[in-house]
């Protein structure tokens, strides 16, 4: 099969991944296992939609350099995959010659874009062809996928290691704060709990300390009490001694009858 019919099933399928937003490779995967109606796409074709799928982001970049009018975001769809077929042909295929290349964009263009398209796509490859600084990117071997996925999980592994490590630390540091606080709560009980005591029985001491002088005031109270009562006894005792002796007992005496009479 021709390879103008290739790149024009090549747009197909990538116009139809750009407006459904699907993956360009998973929608390959599809038109592959089920072509439907149509015959199975060309060889040449799934190389085109592999090669763009797969250096897309590099091929936009391009375009976005020289292209002075529109960046592929604001491109027709039709257009922008136009031109990413373009410079895929350009960049990363060089069997195709570059005038071929340009010349079969501007065909698909004609046929399946607007009046002015054709000069526009013209104008972007042929900036892309002319400029000699536009270069491929760098292939990614196996070897160097392989060892950076290699280093990736060995990163992955040791973070892993190390935040379980500091998650033990933490949890250990953590169950010795509790511990030591724990402790000087306890210890603060204690204290606290012996201060109290230590008070109570101070107070208490207190008390009958208290209580013991007030029972020695009261006794020497009674003790004063029953000596001024005593004393006041005795001195009434004198008094009534002295009253008595002082009284003229002539005035009681029985008068006694004369022997003569």
């Amino acid at each position: 099969m021709a390879r103008s019919t290739a790149r024009k099933r090549a747009l197909n399928t990538l116009y139809e991944a750009d407006e459904k937003g699907q993956d360009i490779l998973s929608l390959l995967s599809e038109r592959l296992e089920n072509p439907g109606a149509q015959t199975p796409l060309p060889d040449y074709a799934v190389e085109i939609v592999r090669g763009v799928a797969q250096h897309r982001r590099h091929i936009d970049s391009v375009l976005n350099d020289h292209s002075e009018t529109w960046q592929v975001r604001r491109m027709p769809v039709v257009d922008r995959n136009i031109l990413r077929i373009g410079v895929w042909e350009l960049v990363y295929n060089k069997e195709i010659p570059q005038g071929v290349a340009i010349d079969e964009a501007i065909q698909l263009a004609k046929k399946l874009s607007d009046y002015d398209a054709p000069a526009f796509l013209h104008g972007v490859l042929s900036a892309v062809a002319d400029d000699p600084e536009v270069a491929p990117e760098p292939e990614i071997s196996e070897t160097s996928e392989t060892s950076e996925t290699s280093e990736a999980t060995d990163v992955s592994e040791s973070s892993t290691i190390l935040e379980t490590s500091e998650a033990s630390e933490n949890a250990v540091a953590s169950k010795t704060a509790e511990d030591s606080g724990s402790g000087l709560r306890a210890e603060d009980g204690s204290s606290t709990e012996a201060a109290s005591r230590a008070e109570d029985d101070s107070r208490a001491e207190d008390e009958q300390a208290e209580n013991k002088s007030e029972s020695v005031d009261e006794a020497r109270a009674d003790d004063e009490f029953h000596s001024e009562d005593n004393s006041r006894t005795e001195n009434e005792s004198v008094d009534e001694a002295q009253d008595l002796d002082d009284l003229d007992l002539s005035q009681f005496a029985v008068p006694t009858e004369d022997a003569s009479e």
